[in-house]
């Protein structure tokens, strides 16, 4: 279900479709306003200007928030590859434990007989 949501930034209203709640587009407005406000502020631009710095800035910040997903993405597989690889050692070396324990037993009970029979 879309929600109408209108906002005002900089003076102006804005009037949205969105499946988000409406108070998060409120949020996302003020804070949309705020960056535009510091900019024309602080550097003396017009709001259009400070719109587009704002815009780009933004999209700087996704892209390397999405650049940096993917490497946690890509470390994420590192360390699943890396548990399975664990995880058949671990296997192999149960295996090779039974093995070895069932040779222990096949010895000890070889050296059983051979003390009964030194024993006959």
């Amino acid at each position: 279900m879309l929600n109408k949501v209108k906002v005002v930034i900089c003076g102006k209203e804005y009037v949205m479709q969105t499946a988000e709640a409406p108070n998060y587009v409120y949020g996302l407005a003020r804070t949309l306003e705020g960056r535009i406000n510091d900019m024309t502020d602080s550097l003396g631009v017009s709001q259009y200007q400070a719109a587009i710095m704002t815009a780009l800035s933004t999209l700087d910040d996704l892209n390397k928030a999405n650049a940096r997903l993917d490497r946690i993405c890509d470390q994420s597989k590192e360390y699943v590859d890396d548990a399975g690889r664990a995880r058949i050692e671990r296997d192999a070396a149960i295996k090779e434990i039974e093995v070895l324990r069932s040779k222990v037993a096949q010895l000890e009970n070889s050296l059983k007989l051979k003390k009964l029979k030194d024993t006959i």
